[in-house]
């Protein structure tokens, strides 16, 4: 049954479409594919929506996949470092269409902070942060905020259109383990992963940076989920972080980048 699900999918036999109005993406750190499946509530939290099993981060080390994730390119960054990056990113296609995107940072001091760390936060794996146009502007650097905001905006119905949630270097499993962040998942998300108001409308992305070797293939956990999508889905197709930056760009019409994000295979019709 499971073979046929993955076979229906991989040949888009499916005649959903993509229905959502946010995106709410989550990322991890450095955890290869099969380690974090093992983990009871990544396990499950995959039974619940589309767990893609041939999905690909991009690069290694850590910052360049963060920025090639909301840019469609590592637009040359090669090592984890402050780097201050000139040109467009999804931020801009989402400001200039009139939609709204903030990026929630655990223990992010606030105030445009630009230094490496500050506690259990780090800025390269804040991506919006290192994008000039972010910096030198004050509105949009209003838009990276810390993550205790999301709370309240989920309560308050304000959630962006656009979510990029970074959870700190414990939660991210960066400093603990894939079984360290998979509980904090449950702890953190577990209850709003239940409550179908929420879900009606958003589209959640729990996904990691990259895997945790650079000699094995760089696949990754990946899983989108939301009332919109097919639950149990697994999906064959190899895709990657440009797959899913261009799923986003396409669901809002952003138009593109013009770059991986441009040529990006897509998302399969996993929608129902």
């Amino acid at each position: 049954m499971k073979f046929l699900l993955s076979l229906l999918l991989s040949t888009q036999c499916f005649a959903g479409t993509p229905n959502f109005k946010k995106v709410v993406q989550i990322v991890f750190e450095n955890a290869g594919y099969a380690e974090a499946l093992k983990e009871p509530y990544f396990a499950s939290v995959a039974s619940q929506g589309a767990l893609f099993n041939n999905y690909s981060a991009v690069t290694h080390p850590s910052q360049p996949n963060y920025i090639a994730m909301i840019a469609g390119d590592p637009l040359g960054t090669l090592m984890d470092g402050q780097v201050n990056l000139q040109g467009d990113h999804l931020g801009t296609l989402l400001t200039r269409k009139g939609l709204s995107w903030k990026n929630y940072a655990e223990d992010y001091p606030g105030n445009c902070f630009l230094g490496m760390q500050s506690g259990a936060y780090a800025r390269k794996h804040v991506p919006f942060i290192s994008f000039v146009n972010v910096q030198s502007n004050p509105s949009e650097c209003a838009k990276v905020v810390n993550a205790e905001a999301f709370a309240s905006d989920l309560r308050a119905g304000t959630l962006p259109t656009y979510s990029l949630y970074v959870p700190n270097l414990n939660h991210d499993g960066h400093d603990t383990s894939a079984a360290y962040a998979s509980n904090w998942l449950s702890s953190a998300f577990g209850a709003i992963f239940s409550d179908s108001r929420v879900m009606k409308d958003t589209l959640f992305i729990i996904t990691f940076d990259e895997s945790d070797s650079y000699i094995r293939k760089n696949q990754v956990y990946t899983v989108l989920l939301g009332a919109n999508v097919i639950p149990g889905s697994a999906i064959p197709t190899p895709v990657n972080h440009y797959s899913v930056l261009r799923l986003i760009e396409d669901q809002f019409q952003l138009g593109s980048l013009g770059r991986n994000d441009a040529r990006a295979v897509q998302i399969p019709n996993i929608w129902r």
